[in-house]
């Protein structure tokens, strides 16, 4: 069972695989995104259903200006995950760190097993208690529904010879169903001390991870990064804009509970834009209900980072 995002401490590494820039922890992804404003990409396939590419699941593929922004706040650093898995598989999971990383997995496998048999127990009461009320409902109802029929007093709890059998039947099937009831407790003990079989994102604990990394390369990224920056220094959320054209889709809060306002796209400050350039997102940004935006580096501009020197322009399509 996955610890809460609060346990997160800082700084956060980000493994560099084959060029992209990962993050394989849940509890990982949700602090960035809860505190950082950082969305990224989900690319992994979700166990429950390996075969669409509907839903997306870990690990999470940031953009490099995402990796890059987070290095420069020192909130993450890059680690070159073949190199240190290498380093780590042969090295630190030996003997009794060996036991520890094993006994580690057991231990959250067993919190997730648990977690599930109360989740289980717990709609299985509400379950029957809802299917309770539903039957004394029904006899209510039938109960109600005889006495207006019938005139005659009912005599059936004169007759013993029924209640007789009954008891009997009873008494003599009272072994038989204590014995399957310990049968029942002890499957039941024994599924809660069998684990979850937890499948590990990387082969090295998180622990081992170097706390003082040697210096990486910066993320190399393109030359909109100043827009991504100045955008994301005002608080909003920020996603690929591939899909409408453009650098960036720009949120005012998380995009799972609001809609883009704006499509970023960036231009060099003396660039000259084609006037289809700016009808055309315009006109998409307005069919969208969103803004067009373009922005661009001043490099005449005060201010120590590339997002203060920043100017924006929101264009909207007004019909004639």
């Amino acid at each position: 069972m996955a610890l809460s995002s609060d346990f997160v401490t800082e700084p956060i590494p980000i493994s560099l695989i084959a060029g992209r820039y990962l993050l394989f922890d849940v509890n990982v992804v949700t602090y960035l995104r809860r505190n950082h404003h950082i969305c990224g990409s989900l690319i992994g396939s979700i166990p429950q259903s390996p075969q669409q590419n509907v839903f997306f699941g870990l690990p999470m593929q940031l953009m490099p200006e995402e990796a890059k922004l987070l290095v420069e706040k020192e909130v993450a650093y890059i680690i070159d995950d073949k190199a240190w898995h290498k380093q780590t598989l042969f090295s630190t999971l030996q003997g009794a760190d060996k036991q520890a990383y094993l006994e580690s997995l057991r231990s959250t496998g067993l919190n997730a097993r648990k977690a599930a048999l109360h989740e289980a127990k717990r709609k299985t009461e509400t379950g029957l208690a809802r299917y309770a009320a539903k039957k004394a409902q029904e006899l209510a109802v039938s109960g109600s529904k005889d006495t207006l029929e019938s005139g005659s007093p009912d005599t059936s709890f004169n007759d013993t010879s029924s209640v007789t059998d009954e008891s009997t039947s009873l008494f003599e099937e009272e072994s038989n169903k204590f014995e399957r009831s310990s049968t029942t407790i002890k499957s039941s003990a024994a599924t809660a001390s069998t684990p979850f079989a937890v499948t590990p994102t990387t082969s090295y604990p998180t622990s081992s991870l170097p706390q003082n990394p040697s210096s990486q390369p910066d993320p190399l990224v393109a030359s909109s990064y100043a827009l991504f920056a100045h955008l994301h220094f005002r608080d909003y959320y920020i996603m690929p804009g591939l899909r409408f054209g453009c650098n960036y889709n720009v949120y005012p809060g998380d995009p799972l509970r609001f809609h883009s306002h704006f499509l970023a796209t960036s231009y060099d400050y003396d660039q000259d834009i084609p006037m289809f350039d700016i009808i055309g997102g315009g006109r998409l940004g307005t069919a969208v209900k969103k803004g067009f935006l373009i922005g661009g580096e001043d490099p005449e501009a005060e201010g120590s980072k590339s997002g203060d020197k920043v100017r924006t322009f929101c264009i909207e399509w007004g019909g004639m």
